[in-house]
């Protein structure tokens, strides 16, 4: 180890070859996508078993939990069930894992998970709400005054919206609705003694809980146990033999015949409707359902024993999202926080003003996402603005953007609105969006039939007195104000002529008939972004090899592209230090020996949802730093329109590396490290180390900035000072020399 003529430490070129170890496509090498994502899925219940997390907040994260894990067997188990029975029996991942294989594990480890969720919410978080007044009760729980203060709320609110269905010869099984709740009833009738069943549909329509007050707090009730408590008024001269409340999800999947696609927005109108009754993939249950009911919504939803899962306890935890939203409880609840306005747009006259003068980066939720709508609601109303582009993958159900292209095309603008029809579950709001966008004049397209457009851009033409020019805006996240509060994205306003070429060709790409552009800035997928991507890991590599500096930080949603995970493992090979903020899926192993030991993988799960992506390569020196729509995924490389971009402003850059990369990795509070089995561990604060969450550091440097707004900050002191990695020639050297430590 030596400084060059810099200081820098580096790296001697390794003396002799590593020993052979297994090639680099071997399917141990890689964690299975579906059990990655369950081990995502345990952290998210983690913060709902945290003592130190609000009350509420505790309570949201259990509902997160379960609304993950609703979206998990739609989309991912569905498609499993598939394969099996059609005897596929290896899988199309890395890890090789054999669909029948993934089914069984994914069926223990969820019956472990909401094991450990029920506890949860049955010994401690009901007893901790009750010491602050907010009691649930079901139907055992309930006195007999709470029950008849129920009857006149069931008889007005409740019991003109239920329709009580039979179930015999002359009345085949009922569809029932994706994740609705239900009550199957056994009956018998009283004059020769015949069982019937029947199924009441649960009302979405209706509040989950009915709520009572109570002179030491607020009772709350579930609605299916208001119904069940009254199904003699559904079911007059009957006699009540049982009743189960139970719930289905359904597959909903689906696939698009590229070549048989006509009108894409017919097809996808189609599809969805298709979705509502997709095939059952899972049934829950109550525990104590009588074997008759049991057995037969077994039989009519065509589905196996390993597909029912049985509890004793509130069916369907998404329904405490209705406790975490009840008004007061401030003490219950994370401390509110407002975004911070941006000090280069408060002090322009107008937000072009601000792009003129310098690129912008804005971090949301700390720095204020209202920039962004400014930026489109101004554009809708300048009259120097003569045309307006944007991408749509999701938006808000009351969107600001939506309604500012639509007055921007009735104030006769060029509007074109790129709006992608397939985003998973969002399609029947984007079909809303669409039509209300083309009722208003505004150019919809709706991108390529085969590909996703997941890129996040906006382009404002302006007629300004030297000439045309353009402003760009860049992003990580949707043009969503709603998700804006509660994900952690970055944003990019630049007027600069490259960037502004490059999204002029994009949308030109994206709506029109034209060969792939020469870019001059950014990179996209799926045409370049793989390649791309895998020549700078090289690049590093090749510079580690060389004696000199390789380091990698890249701070991604998910990792599960094969070739990116090999061209890693190759570059953790060549002594490249490598550290990666992978807040969900993860398919590579760190740690192995002789394989990814210069790899650390951490995830942080916490307030807000880490949705940013950071790709930093060492580059000898002269960091390249680039941000945009793409995680390190296959879908993201290979079947998705997404856009990166370098961010080459100094002060921008070292904001990213210094500041947002560097506190990340220095979390040790809310982060957790993938350990090579595939399971997650807190990470270790040590004794003399000082408590670092990092997104409550962002909120007080957020804070600190609007305080400071008229003053110029100091960068902070880097905590990613590069540090050599273990080499092949170094890998057994022992422990590091007294104040070298880890970037």
């Amino acid at each position: 180890m030596q400084a060059d003529a810099n200081g820098s430490l580096v790296v001697r070129k390794p003396d002799a070859a590593p020993p052979a170890g297994p090639p680099l496509d071997d399917p141990s090498l890689y964690i299975n996508r579906e059990l990655s994502w369950l081990a995502f899925n345990r952290r998210v219940l983690e913060e709902a078993l945290d003592p130190g997390v609000p009350l509420l907040e505790r309570t949201k994260f259990l509902a997160i939990f379960a609304a993950n894990l609703d979206e998990f067997f739609m989309v991912r188990v569905g498609g499993l069930q598939q394969k099996a029975a059609a005897g596929i029996n290896v899988g199309s991942g890395a890890d090789r894992l054999a669909p029948r294989d993934q089914l069984a594990a994914i069926s223990q480890i969820v019956r472990e998970l909401f094991q450990e969720a029920y506890q949860c919410l049955r010994e401690q978080l009901l007893p901790t709400l009750e010491k602050e007044g907010i009691f649930l009760r079901i139907h055992k729980d309930l006195d007999n005054k709470q029950k008849d203060g129920l009857t006149a709320y069931f008889r007005r609110d409740v019991f003109p919206v239920l329709t009580p269905l039979a179930v015999d010869q002359g009345h085949p099984f009922p569809h029932l609705l994706n994740k609705s709740l239900n009550l199957a009833v056994l009956l018998k009738r009283p004059r020769d003694g015949e069982k019937l069943l029947a199924v009441v549909q649960v009302p979405a329509v209706l509040p989950r809980f009915v709520p009572q007050k109570l002179e030491t707090g607020e009772l709350l009730i579930p609605l299916e146990t208001v119904i069940r408590l009254h199904l003699a008024d559904l079911f007059p001269g009957m006699e009540i033999e049982h009743a189960s409340v139970f719930r289905v999800s359904r597959n909903s999947e689906y696939e698009i015949d590229d070549d048989e696609v006509e009108d894409l927005l017919k097809t996808i109108e189609e599809e969805v409707r298709k979705r509502r009754r997709g095939f059952a993939v899972r049934l829950e249950i109550e525990a104590n359902a009588h074997p008759v009911i049991s057995n037969y919504l077994m039989q009519s939803l065509d589905l196996d024993a390993a597909d029912v899962y049985s509890f004793a306890d509130l069916l369907d935890l998404t329904g405490l999202f209705q406790i975490c939203n009840l008004p007061g409880y401030p003490h219950l609840r994370d401390p509110q926080f407002a975004p911070q306005l941006v000090t280069e747009f408060v002090n322009a006259p107008n937000v072009f003003g601000a792009i003129r003068a310098r690129d912008i980066l804005v971090h949301h939720p700390y720095d204020s996402f209202s920039h962004v709508v400014d930026f489109i609601e101004t554009a809708a109303k300048d009259e120097r603005v003569l045309a307006i582009k944007q991408t749509l993958y999701r938006t808000s159900s009351d969107s600001p953007v939506v309604k500012a292209l639509q007055l921007a095309a009735d104030n006769g603008k060029q509007v074109t609105a790129v709006i992608e029809l397939k985003a998973r579950l969002d399609e029947e709001r984007n079909i809303l969006w669409a039509r209300e966008l083309e009722k208003s004049g505004v150019h919809v397209v709706f991108g390529f039939v085969g590909l996703k457009t997941h890129c996040k851009v906006a382009l404002v033409v302006r007629r300004e007195d030297d000439g045309i020019r353009r402003y760009v805006h860049m992003a990580t996240g949707n043009y969503n104000p709603q998700t804006a509060r509660v994900y952690t994205d970055l944003g990019f306003f630049t007027c600069n002529n490259d960037f502004c070429d490059d999204a002029s060709a994009l949308f030109n790409y994206l709506t029109g008939y034209s060969e792939l552009p020469q870019w001059r800035k950014i990179v996209v997928a799926p045409s370049r972004m793989q390649a791309f991507m895998l020549e700078r890991i090289q690049q590093e590599a090749d510079n580690a090899r060389a004696g000199r500096l390789g380091q990698i930080i890249v701070k991604v949603n998910g990792l599960l592209e094969p070739t990116i995970v090999q061209g890693l493992y190759r570059a953790s090979q060549a002594g490249v230090k490598i550290d990666l903020l992978c807040r969900g899926i993860c398919a590579l192993r760190p740690g192995l020996p002789g394989i990814s030991e210069n790899i650390r993988v951490i995830s942080i799960v916490d307030r807000f949802l880490e949705h940013s992506r950071i790709f930093y390569f060492h580059n000898n020196g002269d960091a390249q730093v680039y941000i945009g729509s793409a995680d390190w995924m296959d879908r993201n490389l290979s079947r998705r329109v997404e856009v990166v971009f370098p961010v080459e402003h100094t002060e921008l850059k070292n904001r990213l590396i210094h500041e947002i990369l560097a506190i990340g990795l220095a979390d040790n509070t809310k982060a957790r490290a993938l350990l090579p089995d595939g399971t997650y561990r807190r990470v270790e604060r040590k004794p003399d180390q000082p408590a670092l969450r990092s997104q409550e550091r962002f909120l007080e440097i957020a804070a600190q900035n609007a305080q400071r707004r008229s003053m110029e900050i100091p960068p902070p002191v880097p905590v990613l000072a590069p540090t050599p990695a273990k080499t092949r020639a170094n890998r057994k050297r022992g422990p590091k020399p007294a104040g070298e430590t880890r970037g």
